[in-house]
């Protein structure tokens, strides 16, 4: 309704009073390629915005306010393209006001100077600048089958130009909105439940009231009436349907005025549009029009020349018809809607389509012969007339709220009251009227069920079983509301001004009251059901992790144990080479030690005199020194032995201290056993081999000398007599016997060193220096049998050979007391 009246604005402003805005914003704010693009100047250039000599506003920033014009148009979801063909619409508005004449003939016709102005247009809208020139210069009549061309005065030229300018601004006003109701999806969804805000103009009256303050009053007509509709008519009305005793209120009802504006045929907006319709109609015709038929009517007035009054509920006010019936009439020549219709840009296409949709059926007559037929569409004030009904059916349809704005003063001066002004719009608006049924009315009212149901719960006694009346009234006695502050109705209960506060702030106590016994209790449970919630999560939790946990440690066991084994593996290859190298080297020393205590010994080995005879066997003396060698290390292996024994219980005592203490190891010691129990077998089936050697030799030997008693006797080595030595063979023996006195102490000293090294892991093992998955205390006690079980095989094999020597050595007695001693003169003979 607003864009109807005051598109006008574009062309036209008063003195002092600035255009539209977004013109100046436009102006201020555009970016510098957008201000190339549009070719757009400062304000004070464009003919439309300098003529009212009115640029800026105090306090208002015209470029900040641009920016947030853009915002707002991209939240409503409006296309960066859209926006620019929009700010080129406004340009192209500007430029048509520079757009000027020049008159071609002595007829007054003009044509459009082709100047930037004209250009700048064209390329704004899309179009030709020829075409645009004739369709500001010429005009299209249809006369008859034949399309004629008239050349246009400059007053026409003009009047094209500026319908142009407000034509591109109106269809713009309606694009933009039509697209931020496609945005906001307005009058789809939840129509039924929406809230509207109906911001309307007040009553106008000025020195010189035009044909906006017509139509703005005639509206204002209609909303007060629907104002007094609501507030006296049905308010009373409801009062006396339900059957309570009322005093009706007088009040002034508008319904004359409204029918002097609306009556048909003879109403001023019938005169109008039917004035509107003649070409040859004025503005000074339409006010005689009016005179002559409206005279008669008390609420209309004629005034001289071309002025009328009309008696509003406001007041009276006095209209200047000047201008009514081209403002009215709008007419944009149907020239100009094909010039729109063929820009190449979509937005004058798009108003071009929204006129033409508009547009009334042909009609006859003047206007026929006229050539504006085609082009004809609905007058304002009969657009206006159909919004205003629109917006009355709505408001009927609602539950309306009224707020009542009250002009101060006419100086526009804050903090400035005109208590007649004041009162006069108080008077008119129907306040005071409002105000008295207020006060001796019944402005609260509710039907007995909602009342009963909402109020009933504060009863002390049960009343389930009563009607909602009787609930109504036994709440209305309980509560002692006074029975001139209330009266019941057939259907409802009406209250006095303040009345069911009373029993709002019970209810809300009470209401207050049951809730927080609702909400500790519902916290109550709430809390019990987190807390059970709580412990079947945890118990799942426990669940969930302790199975995640055996599936990693069963995960982590395989992995140590796959690492045990290889280290088992590369433990048992490294000790295997270690072995492998100390028994190559042990050989090595060995034979090394052997070789040279043969060499040592040959020494001492002589053989008689003189050549053997053929039947008589080799015999080998041996002096007594070897034996005493042997019983030497005999001794030494002794001594050493009772060392061992004193540090073996040492090492038993340290191994008491531990012996509570280790644990697993059983694999690696099962394997070492089978070493060891190989080992000892090697060593008895060794030992069982020198036995047996040694049987065999002293048997040999005692069988040699029974046969040779008399020979013993003829040469010795050191008489000089005939006594005969043993043959070689006789050496074997008492080297078989060295061989086992060197085993026996190289396993003495072997088994020495692998007890040692076993003790020493298993400590470190417990110690923690070493990781290994084990039983040191078990393994302890296992060790500790082994040893002492090798011990005493050990200390029986060493008696043994004992034995063996001191036979050895009895057998060798008789030489020693004849002659002698062989080992010592050998020994003494060689040291020295």
């Amino acid at each position: 309704m607003a864009v109807l009246l005051e598109k006008s604005r574009v062309v036209q402003c008063a003195e002092g009073e600035r255009s539209y805005h977004i013109f100046y914003q436009l102006c201020a704010g555009a970016p510098r390629a957008l201000r190339e693009k549009l070719n757009l100047k400062d304000v004070d250039e464009y003919k439309y915005l300098k003529q009212s000599n009115c640029y800026s506003i105090t306090g208002v920033n015209d470029a900040e306010h641009f920016h947030i014009v853009k915002e707002a148009l991209d939240i409503v979801h409006v296309s960066k393209e859209d926006q620019e063909s929009v700010f080129a619409m406004l340009a192209a508005v500007l430029w048509l006001g520079n757009v000027s004449f020049t008159i071609i003939d002595n007829e007054n016709h003009v044509e459009a100077v082709q100047d930037e102005s004209l250009i700048n247009v064209a390329k704004l809208i899309g179009c030709d600048a020829a075409d645009l020139n004739l369709a500001l210069s010429t005009r299209k009549m249809r006369v008859g089958s034949d399309n004629i061309v008239q050349k246009l005065t400059l007053s026409q030229a003009v009047e094209t130009r500026d319908a142009l300018a407000k034509s591109i601004y109106a269809g713009l006003f309606e694009w933009l909105v039509e697209q931020i109701n496609k945005s906001l999806a307005v009058g789809k969804r939840l129509t039924g439940r929406s809230i509207s805000i109906l911001d309307i103009y007040g009553f106008e009256s000025f020195d010189r009231n035009s044909f906006e303050q017509f139509c703005i009053n005639y509206a204002n007509e209609r909303l007060q009436q629907h104002f007094n509709r609501h507030l006296f008519k049905l308010e009373q009305e409801e009062y006396i349907q339900d059957g309570i005793d009322w005093a009706k209120v007088d009040f002034d009802d508008n319904q004359d005025c409204l029918h002097l504006f609306e009556k048909k045929p003879l109403g001023l907006l019938s005169l109008l549009n039917e004035e509107s319709t003649f070409p040859n109609g004025t503005d000074y015709t339409f006010a005689n029009k009016l005179k002559q038929h409206l005279n008669s009517n008390p609420c209309f007035k004629g005034e001289r020349e071309k002025a009328f009054t009309v008696s509003h509920f406001a007041g009276e006010v006095t209209y200047d018809t000047t201008g009514f019936l081209e403002k009215n009439r709008d007419l944009l020549h149907l020239d100009s809607i094909q010039l729109l219709s063929s820009c190449s840009c979509h937005l004058p296409k798009a108003f071009a389509s929204n006129m033409l949709n508009q547009s009334e059926k042909p009609v006859v007559g003047p206007l026929h012969k006229a050539g504006g037929a085609d082009s004809q569409k609905l007058s304002v004030a009969t657009k206006f007339k159909g919004q205003l009904f629109q917006l009355m059916q709505r408001l009927e349809s609602t539950t309306p709220h009224f707020i009542r704005c009250i002009k101060p003063n006419n100086f526009q001066s804050p903090g400035s009251y005109e208590q007649g002004l004041m009162l006069q719009q108080l008077r008119c608006c129907g306040v005071l009227e409002v105000v008295r049924i207020s006060r001796s009315g019944y402005p609260t009212r509710m039907p007995h069920q909602k009342f009963a149901k909402r109020y009933g719960f504060l009863l002390l006694e049960n009343a389930a079983s009563q009607d909602s009346l009787s609930v109504s009234v036994a709440i209305l006695h309980q509560f002692n509301i006074l029975p001139e502050m209330y009266q019941v109705g057939y259907t409802k209960l009406f209250f006095r001004t303040g009345q069911i506060g009373i029993l709002e702030d019970t209810r809300n106590r009470t209401l207050h009251g049951i809730l927080r016994v609702q909400s500790c209790f519902r916290g109550h449970q709430a809390r019990r059901h987190f807390k059970e919630l709580q412990r079947g999560i945890a118990t799942i939790q426990s669940f969930v992790r302790g199975d995640k946990t055996r599936k990693e440690y069963a995960v982590l066991l395989q992995r140590h144990t796959a690492a045990v084994i290889i280290q088992k593996q590369i433990k048992g290859m490294n000790a295997k080479k270690t072995f492998k190298n100390i028994r190559d080297a042990s050989i090595v020393i060995q034979s090394a030690i052997r070789g040279w205590s043969v060499r040592r010994c040959s020494g001492d080995i002589g053989f008689k005199s003189g050549v053997p005879k053929a039947d008589e066997p080799d015999e080998v003396l041996v002096k007594s020194s070897f034996l005493a060698e042997l019983q030497r290390r005999v001794l030494k292996a002794e001594a050493a032995l009772r060392e061992k024994e004193e540090e073996n219980d040492i090492l038993h005592q340290r191994l008491l201290q531990y012996e509570n203490r280790w644990s697993e190891y059983e694999l690696k010691m099962k394997s070492m056993e089978e070493v060891w129990q190989k080992q000892m077998r090697s060593l008895q089936s060794s030992l069982s081999i020198a036995k047996k050697s040694l049987a065999v030799d002293e048997s040999e030997r005692s069988s040699d000398a029974s046969i040779n008693t008399s020979d013993d006797r003829e040469y010795c080595w050191d008489t000089g007599n005939n006594l005969k030595v043993p043959e070689s063979n006789s050496l074997r023996p008492m080297s078989t016997g060295l061989s086992v006195i060197s085993r026996l102490a190289e396993e003495f000293e072997q088994r020495s060193q692998v007890f040692g090294d076993d003790a020493k892991f298993l400590v470190e093992v417990k110690s923690g220096q070493v990781d290994a998955s084990l039983n040191p205390d078990r393994e302890l006690r296992r060790l500790k049998q082994m040893f002492e079980t090798w011990k005493k095989d050990y200390a029986t094999r060493l008696r043994e050979t004992k034995v063996v020597l001191n036979k050895l050595g009895s057998e060798d007695g008789a030489l020693d007391k004849v002659k002698k001693k062989f080992w010592g003169r050998r020994n003494s003979t060689r040291y020295n």
